[in-house]
């Protein structure tokens, strides 16, 4: 494997983490469609700094993104509180129009300048290492080095007002009865997803972005309860993901950041599935257990009462309960089957008799 090789892995994997850290937030916060907005909205503020000081090297660059993406938050809220339309329409009303808009200023006055809406939206991590900048004598990839600076604010922010965070994110009304400020804190958040959209702008492209803010965040999310493990887990998605996407990209002979949001996409798919707790094959099997199990009761609760009575013979026989109850022959056979294996009843012949254990489950089902 080649130097280049390793940075552009670096690269992505450093993106990935510094992008899914905030992402975290933003999912629990019910913002996902914000970090969309931030990553699109950003280039104008890009557009109008470059105008500003005439240079795509600048240290306003980005500050004129992050305060475009304040700008764009702040905004959404203003019509969100207007009543008249809710956040996700809000959302859908401001970003198209700014990203618009700094469409037109690129495409009408900066033709000339290496402002490419492609690049933007898509990225191209292959060229990443090639540009290049010396920090403390040593040669490193300009992405490398200034996602890393990112990625040290995100940790460093989280890391200082984890408390604060945790509890404006989970009750903002709390939050501000105990002293702490959700609405500083949820910019200062907004601030720092503009940060880091802008700085990954170059290296993987806005639809990277997005999907490394949402992705790994809503996987961790169906993975544990844990903000601590959520944020763990985010992180060590989104590095998966990063690193996969670039073997599936020189597989392909595709477009990495591509292929990143590819295999993001698809772990998201195999953690919905098979997420121990929330994964939907989890949630059959539950609902599955659950349904005979009700279905249990019913036949115990059945059984018992017309356990020593004259028409005991006629109402424990199997073909009987179908007519009864009006289950399905195969549902009727898995039920009484799961009774047998749990120790309710006993089958003998063509009858169906209570076990002791079936005869207290019987009565505990009847009270509850």
């Amino acid at each position: 494997m080649s130097s280049t090789q390793i940075e552009i892995q670096l690269i992505a994997a450093v993106v990935a983490v510094a992008c899914a850290l905030p992402g975290v937030f933003l999912v629990l916060r019910r913002m996902a469609l914000m970090s969309d907005a931030i990553s699109h909205t950003v280039l104008l503020g890009i557009v109008l700094s470059f105008f500003a000081v005439q240079s795509l090297h600048s240290p306003w660059l980005i500050l004129g993104a992050a305060a475009m993406g304040v700008f764009t938050v702040a905004l959404v809220e203003l019509l969100n509180h207007t009543g008249l339309v809710k956040q996700d329409a809000a959302i859908g009303l401001v970003f198209p129009a700014l990203f618009s808009i700094a469409v037109i200023l690129i495409s009408r006055f900066a033709r000339g300048v290496h402002l490419d809406v492609d690049a933007v939206l898509l990225g191209e991590l292959a060229f990443a290492p090639f540009d290049r900048m010396t920090l403390l004598g040593f040669d490193l990839p300009k992405a490398l080095v200034v996602m890393s600076v990112i990625l040290g604010l995100n940790v460093l922010f989280i890391t200082l007002f984890y408390k604060e965070l945790k509890l404006a994110t989970f009750d903002a009304g709390l939050a501000a009865t105990l002293g702490f400020s959700p609405l500083l804190l949820h910019y200062a958040l907004m601030s720092l997803v503009s940060i880091t959209a802008v700085g990954a702008f170059d290296a993987v492209g806005s639809i990277l972005v997005v999907a490394l803010m949402v992705t790994p965040a809503a996987a961790a999310y169906l993975l544990t309860d844990d903000l601590r493990r959520m944020l763990g887990l985010s992180a060590l998605i989104a590095v998966v993901s990063a690193v996969g996407g670039y073997w599936l990209a020189r597989g392909l002979n595709a477009n990495i950041a591509g292929s990143m949001a590819t295999v993001t996409g698809g772990v998201f798919v195999l953690v919905l599935l098979f997420a121990p707790e929330r994964g939907l094959v989890a949630l059959v099997r539950r609902r599955t257990r659950q349904a005979l199990e009700f279905a249990q009761a019913m036949l115990t609760i059945h059984l018992l009462q017309h356990e020593d009575r004259p028409e005991a013979h006629e109402e424990n026989r199997m073909d009987h309960l179908v007519e009864e109850i009006r289950w399905q022959p195969r549902f009727a056979e898995r039920v009484v089957r799961h009774a047998e294996r749990t120790g309710k009843l006993l089958r003998r012949h063509d009858r169906l008799v209570l076990t002791e254990d079936g005869r207290q489950y019987a009565r505990q089902a009847m009270i509850h």
